[in-house]
């Protein structure tokens, strides 16, 4: 299984954080990590095998968005910094779009990625 591992900066601590207390659901689901480019490096840097794409406002969210329309990316999950713009908003709002259309879990909140993760453990 794919999933995708996004972090806008202020969330990034919190992403690797997150995946280093999950690591053996990711380890044992064996589930392959894809993420933008600064997330991906951030996760490399803790220890966690990632394939990272191109940073978010380089169009790493567009990658990831067309992995999710060609059925290989099955989960996102996509830490958003609520209190800050980002100029690459409009590629953002076509990666939830995608997830949508294409019926794929979405998180962009721990809590909810915490839920999906418990789901796919069980």
């Amino acid at each position: 299984m794919e999933i995708a591992i996004i972090a806008h900066d202020g969330k990034k601590a919190d992403m690797v954080q997150f995946l280093n207390r999950n690591i053996d659901i990711l380890h044992k689901e064996n589930i392959k990590i894809i993420a933008t480019g600064t997330t991906g490096s951030k996760a490399e840097a803790a220890g966690i095998k990632v394939k990272k794409m191109l940073s978010g406002p380089l169009g790493g969210d567009a990658q990831i968005a067309a992995r999710v329309a060609e059925g290989k990316c099955k989960m996102v999950l996509f830490f958003k910094d609520p209190m800050s713009s980002h100029p690459h908003e409009p590629d953002i709002n076509m990666l939830i779009r995608i997830c949508d259309v294409h019926n794929i879990p979405l998180a962009t909140n721990e809590a909810t990625a915490q839920l999906l993760l418990n789901a796919i453990a069980e």
